[in-house]
């Protein structure tokens, strides 16, 4: 569990961290450097969730090692899916991370929400649902091994 006490926002314990494939984690199917490193040592705290329509039929071999559960999803109504797989999780425990429109209604329901812009972008109703948006994966990752700048941000 991963705990960080936001003054005048909340005070997040979060057990679960729930991830995009395409455009959070990888751009064109493949991995983003650096992130694989990353989701290791989240992993000592959280558990990794990876949830994705996989666009380009790579998630499952690029993130093979990685310490997550993967889950490939249909391509109708994934925005629901996701959701719905965090509220099983327990939204309040959840930290999700995403940027494109399936992952709005994620974003919306999880007790901490982070939109990554990357090469990809973003949609502009995923940035809306989110807490905090940050530049790229490596980034939104260092938020939560580095919680302190969630405070700064965060704070009221």
């Amino acid at each position: 569990m991963l705990q960080i006490d936001i003054p005048d926002f909340a005070i997040l314990r979060l057990d679960n961290l729930v991830l995009d494939y395409n455009g959070t984690l990888a751009v064109e199917g493949e991995l983003l450097p650096e992130t694989r490193e990353r989701l290791e040592r989240l992993a000592l705290q959280l558990a990794i969730h990876v949830v994705t329509g996989d666009t380009f039929g790579k998630a499952e071999s690029r993130i093979a090692g990685v310490p997550c559960e993967l889950l490939i999803l249909s391509p109708q109504r994934q925005s629901e899916a996701k959701r719905s797989y965090v509220e099983k999780l327990g939204a309040t425990a959840c930290v999700c991370i995403g940027n494109g429109r399936n992952d709005r209604l994620m974003l919306q329901a999880a007790a901490l929400a982070i939109a990554v812009t990357q090469q990809e972008g973003a949609c502009g109703e995923a940035l809306l649902a989110a807490h905090v948006i940050a530049p790229d994966i490596c980034d939104a990752l260092d938020l939560l091994l580095y919680p302190r700048r969630l405070v700064a941000t965060l704070r009221g």
